[in-house]
C-alpha cells in the first residue's frame, strides 16, 4: 500500500521506518522536499522509501498519517492541501500540547474541543481517524515493548469504514489486541486529555515504555 507521513520527527520516522519494513510504499512530508531529517530517513529506510513535501507525501498516499506536533497539524495538513487528502483516511496521531509556560504542558484546544475535532472540521471530506497518540512512538508500532498483560489503544471517528480499516492496521501491521474505540470525533477531547496523566506516569515510572489496560 502507498502511505503518507507527515512529519519528521521521532513519531513520523518511527511509523514509517515500520510501515516500510511491512513492504509498503512510503513517504515523508516535510515543509521541504529536501529537509535534511527526511533526506536522512528515506536513505535508511529502504528501497520503497522516499521523501517529498507535505502535498506530495498527502498525494501519494491511500492512508496518511499526521504525525506533526499538535501546534502544527493545521498548517501542515493545509501545505498537504484539500484535494490531496480528500476521501482519504487520516490517522491523526498528534496532540495539542502546549509548552508555552513550559513543563508540563497544557492543553490548547481545552476541554469542551480537540484537535481530532478541529481538523475534521478544517477537512470535511477526509476521514479523520484519531489513533495512537496516548502511548510513546516506539510502542505505538511494537505493543509488545510494554512486556507484560494485556494493554489496550483508543481510537475515535465519524466514519465506520475508516475505523475499521484504521483498526485493521493497528491489528494486523503494528500488533495490537485490544483497540477500543471510543465513538464519534469528539471522543478525541478525552484520549488528548490522558496526555497530561501520561506524562506524569512517564515520570513517576521513569520509561515511557507503559499503557493502560481496561479491566471489566
Amino acid at each position: 500500500m502507498k502511505i503518507g507521513v507527515l512529519g519528521t520527527g521521532i513519531v513520523g520516522q518511527t511509523i514509517g521506518s515500520k510501515l516500510s519494513t511491512l513492504g509498503h510504499e512510503v513517504r515523508m512530508g516535510a515543509r521541504q522536499a529536501n529537509n535534511e531529517k527526511a533526506v536522512t530517513w528515506t536513505k535508511s529506510a529502504g528501497a520503497r522509501a522516499s521523501q517529498g513535501t507535505f502535498a506530495d507525501a498527502a498525494g501519494l498516499g491511500e492512508v496518511v498519517f499526521n504525525c506533526t506536533s499538535g501546534t502544527a497539524a493545521l498548517d501542515v495538513l493545509n501545505a498537504a492541501g484539500q484535494e490531496a487528502l480528500r476521501g482519504k483516511i487520516l490517522v491523526d496521531v498528534s496532540n495539542p500540547l502546549d509548552f508555552s509556560k513550559g513543563f508540563p504542558p497544557s492543553l490548547f484546544t481545552g476541554n469542551t474541543d480537540s484537535l481530532g475535532e478541529q481538523i475534521q472540521r478544517a477537512f470535511p471530506a477526509t476521514k479523520v481517524v484519531k489513533a495512537l497518540n496516548t502511548v510513546n512512538a516506539m510502542v505505538m508500532v511494537d505493543p509488545a515493548r510494554v512486556g507484560r498483560g494485556e494493554h489496550d489503544i483508543f481510537m475515535c471517528g465519524n466514519d465506520a469504514e475508516a475505523k475499521a480499516r484504521v483498526g485493521e492496521i493497528l491489528r494486523g501491521w503494528f500488533g495490537w489486541k485490544n483497540v477500543v474505540d471510543l465513538g464519534d470525533i469528539s471522543a478525541a477531547r478525552a484520549v488528548e486529555s490522558y496526555l497530561p496523566l501520561w506524562l506524569r506516569l512517564m515520570g513517576a515510572l521513569g520509561t515511557a515504555d507503559f499503557n493502560v489496560h481496561i479491566v471489566r
